[in-house]
């Protein structure tokens, strides 16, 4: 359910005759719900003149653009990107005249899920109305003498850098939210605040608490916007993870057997840590695919964590254009409004993952394959666009339905920004897919530091993969479990094992798999480009790498072969030759 929220605002110049006050609010479009609702007051600094414009800007760029941020960024990052890139053109401005033309406070407050968060720049405030008692959740970044009581030590527009405070908690049904400019809280005490905040409409309290501050004699202008929160949103992610601690893991099940009123028809993969099964509904008209944990896992918090991640994560992006590429997830049961235990359930489709085939020794052409892999390019420009990455593309991870989709499955272990620490620390990914850097292999030779994974290590892994499925091996060998990826040879390219391959694909497929990254694909857009356009415009082949680089050891090694071979020679002159 979207959130019910009333809001209202007044605003007016007061005894000032420009009105340098600017307030805005916006509801999510419908597919954005969330990101929440965005709420943001500033006041404009009319020092330079310009503070009217400073400040409009402001407010209208942050409640329009942070539905342009993805909806996998944690609340604060969003603002910080939308603030700041706002704070840096209204900077450059600034910078061009003296003084200073446009600065601007600013607060915003975004509603989402069961969480209220606040972004803080001035001396605009933000209050909290709860259980008949009102608190201040904003600070005054105000000079503290009575000389300068309105010397403002940070605004949007004053330097390269703004520093912007960030608060955050929870969410009551009932709460009022209040955010005013100065001309109202420099006015009114945080009593009188308290006693105006009545439960007649939202748009009367706010006009009452203009006029009142205009009546006790406020010479500033004076802004009020005021926001009851009637009904909550869905959870989000912290608001879903704090109910699955309390949610029982299901005992291993059995074909037959019922949970939430979905029967078990087989069991599909059990890793240990995860368990698939094939479920039905009650009528067995429509089928699902059940995730949850091994019951061995079943008080692990991190696995708990990660399958919640998962969850939502799968909810975020099955939303985009590439949707189709990627397997609906259920909030609850078709039978029931809540689930009894901790699982996932996600739509069932007929067909066979990409690695299944290979396993049936089932050889694709060449057209199937590139059809293949500009699907899965498409999914993963569409994740990497909302910063997510997936860390485990594999064939067994692309499933080909019978409708002809390829659909990318199992986001697990993908890193969306809002995973579990431990997530982000594990090193995830099917080690013969996982790319150099994250064995450490730096990209001009030798060995460095392990690298996080990043869009590059995705499409590294897809070119392994197209690799694979046009020759039937894996360009590096096979890396087995507790080893090491080892990249002393370049592979040889693909037409040399089948013949079907054509030259243009070659040189793709050796690209995607570069051992120097700088040489490999940097976006999926691009290596999507590469394929569609085909022998049209074929792309060069990948230069091959020195042996320095394929063998960082190599120098040290032939270094211990001459020092052999010279004490070799001294011993027998020493010993077999005449003195």
């Amino acid at each position: 359910m979207a959130f019910e929220i009333d809001i209202g605002f007044a605003s007016l110049a007061g005894r000032k005759p420009v009105n340098e006050d600017f307030c805005a609010a916006m509801l999510p479009e419908r597919g954005q719900d969330s990101l929440g609702s965005i709420l943001a007051i500033a006041d404009g600094v009319s020092t330079g003149g310009m503070g009217k414009e400073a400040a409009q800007t402001t407010v209208t760029s942050l409640v329009r653009d942070y539905y342009g941020t993805p909806p996998t960024w944690d609340t604060t990052v969003a603002l910080d990107r939308v603030i700041s890139a706002q704070n840096t053109w209204l900077c450059g401005i600034n910078q061009r005249r003296s003084p200073a033309l446009g600065l601007t406070t600013l607060t915003a407050l975004v509603l989402q899920g069961h969480t209220w968060t606040l972004a803080h720049v001035g001396d605009t405030r933000a209050y909290l109305f709860r259980d008949g008692v009102i608190t201040q959740l904003s600070h005054d970044h105000v000079v503290r003498h009575p000389d300068f009581s309105h010397q403002l030590l940070r605004s949007i527009g004053a330097e390269d850098h703004v520093v912007v405070d960030y608060s955050q908690g929870e969410l009551q049904v009932g709460d009022v939210f209040v955010l005013a400019s100065d001309g109202v809280h420099g006015t009114l005490s945080a009593q009188q605040l308290q006693d105006l905040l009545g439960l007649e409409a939202v748009q009367d309290t706010c006009q009452r608490l203009v006029d009142a501050a205009l009546i006790q004699g406020a010479t500033d202008n004076l802004t009020a916007m005021v926001a009851r929160v009637v009904a909550l949103q869905d959870m989000n992610l912290q608001d879903v993870a704090d109910r699955s601690q309390t949610l029982p893991v299901p005992s291993k099940l059995k074909v037959g057997d019922i949970l939430d009123g979905l029967r078990v028809i087989r069991i599909v993969a059990d890793s240990g840590i995860n368990i698939v099964y094939q479920v039905t509904d009650s009528e067995g008209l429509h089928a699902y695919a059940l995730k949850t944990l091994h019951p061995a896992r079943a008080h692990d918090a991190q696995e708990r964590a990660m399958l919640v991640h998962e969850g939502w994560l799968a909810r975020h992006v099955q939303t985009g254009r590439a949707g189709q590429h990627l397997v609906a997830v259920h909030d609850h049961p078709p039978s029931s409004a809540q689930r009894s235990a901790l699982y996932l359930l996600y739509d069932w489709h007929e067909g066979e993952t990409l690695q299944q085939g290979l396993d049936r020794g089932v050889r694709s052409s060449p057209t199937q394959v590139i059809d293949a892999m500009q699907q899965a390019l498409k999914v993963l420009g569409y994740l990497h666009r909302q910063g997510v990455v997936h860390r485990d593309v594999k064939p067994a991870n692309l499933h080909l339905g019978h409708d002809g989709s390829l659909r990318l499955l199992d986001l697990g272990v993908a890193l969306s920004g809002k995973e579990p620490e431990a997530m982000r620390r594990l090193h995830a990914g099917t080690p013969s897919y996982v790319n150099p850097e994250q064995w450490g292999y730096s990209a001009a030779g030798g060995v460095a530091n392990d690298e996080l994974p990043t869009a590059q290590s995705d499409l590294y892994a897809l070119g392994v993969t197209l690799y694979q499925l046009l020759t039937g091996r894996l360009p590096y060998g096979e890396v087995l479990p507790h080893q090491t990826g080892r990249f002393f040879r370049d592979p040889p390219a693909p037409s040399r094992t089948n013949p079907q391959v054509p030259i243009w694909l070659d040189h793709i497929a050796l690209k995607a798999v570069a051992r120097d990254r700088r040489q490999r694909f940097e976006t999926a857009e691009e290596m999507l480009l590469a394929l569609e356009r085909g022998a049209s415009r074929p792309i060069s082949a990948p230069l091959p790498s020195s042996l320095i680089q394929r063998d960082p050891s190599a120098v040290w090694k032939l270094a211990l072969a001459l020092s052999v071979i010279f004490n070799l020679m001294l011993v027998y002159w020493l010993l077999f030759l005449p003195k």
